[in-house]
């Protein structure tokens, strides 16, 4: 079996409710380190949008880190996860109100960058968090799991499980949506871990989803009918892995391997527990948005001017181990999962 370790202490975020699509979280002084008795600074948080567990959690942890660091938050969102419009708005209104820096989730990695530009061109900081942008040297620096990992992790696992049961793969890709470097990087992750590139026979074909349901259980009832032995799913993102699993499960196919990655409460308790995703990639959003509120908040004090990237972790899930991959459990992912 893989080794499986297990981790004493929880990723912890406290949060506050969900906002309108822009707001503000007035965090004054309370008493806390001293981050938090310095000068008030704003801070802003753009995410792709407000609806997805994944950046809700990110929203809660930056509105418990600006509390805890006497930071006033400002938050914008997208409509949709491709939205770069509504994010080139809020750079452009967070940067007229003072933010001395803007953590974003970018929509677009090369669209967004003129507006990231301009905002760093008036002395704002940004940080790129879960998406580089692209080019990666845009921002400031990148605070985001390590997303070409968390694809050869899933398709490492895919691999040896096919391997182990001698199956011949034939293989749908559920992508997300050209010009979107992490969803870029968690498909040609996945190509490695299985050991296999674009093009190769293995793969029946691929669809632009968005990481969305609906749109995800549309194109896996196309590829579904370009070939209908399909027995192994990527998919960018749970959500997306879901619309697949419904598809499948009115075309009645119960033998179908799905893969993904993120690592949700709903995606561990509905999906892994059940058996509906077999394994998934586990990221953790609320670290991204604390150590960059964090980041900002110091260096707006006087302290060292956030750069690079910083990796915040990626953890393999499933209740089927293999050998060779190291992974854990759903119990384990029930306790560090968000949403």
């Amino acid at each position: 079996m893989a080794r499986r370790t297990r981790v004493g202490t929880r990723l912890l975020a406290a949060g506050a409710a969900a906002g309108l699509v822009l707001g503000v979280a007035a965090c004054g002084d309370n008493g806390g380190d001293d981050a938090s008795k310095g000068e008030r600074v704003t801070v802003g948080l753009i995410t792709k949008r407000d609806t997805n567990p994944f950046f809700v959690k990110m929203k809660e942890a930056a509105q418990a880190a600006a509390k805890a660091n006497n930071v006033e938050l400002l938050t914008a969102a997208g409509k949709t996860d491709t939205d770069n419009q509504s994010q080139v708005t809020a750079i452009e209104n967070m940067t007229t109100r003072g933010a001395k820096g803007i953590l974003i989730t970018p929509a677009d990695s090369k669209a967004i960058v003129p507006a990231v530009q301009k905002s760093r061109a008036a002395g704002v900081i940004v940080i790129a968090l879960d998406t580089p942008t692209e080019p990666q040297s845009a921002v400031d620096a990148l605070f985001a799991t390590d997303n070409k990992k968390a694809g050869v992790l899933i398709g490492r696992w895919a691999k040896e499980k096919f391997d182990e049961e001698k199956k011949k793969p034939k293989i749908a890709m559920l992508d997300l949506a050209p010009g979107i470097s992490v969803g870029q990087l968690r498909h040609d992750g996945f190509l490695e871990g299985f050991g296999i590139e674009d093009g190769s026979p293995e793969i029946v074909g691929a669809v632009n989803t968005e990481g969305d349901t609906a749109k995800a259980q549309t194109g896996m009832e196309q590829l579904l009918q370009k070939d209908p032995g399909t027995n192994l799913v990527y998919s960018i993102n749970e959500p997306s892995g879901f619309g697949a699993a419904t598809a499948l499960r009115q075309a009645r196919k119960d033998d179908v391997t799905i893969v993904s990655v993120d690592g949700g409460c709903e995606a561990i308790r509905n999906g892994i527990k059940k058996g509906v995703i077999a394994a998934t990639s586990q990221q953790y959003p609320q670290n991204m948005a604390r150590l960059g509120v964090e980041a900002v908040a110091k260096a707006a004090r006087g302290g060292a001017k956030p750069s690079g990237y910083k990796d915040t972790g990626v953890t393999l899930i499933t209740d089927d181990p293999v050998d060779g991959v190291e992974s854990e459990d759903s119990t384990y992912g029930l306790e560090n999962c968000w949403g």
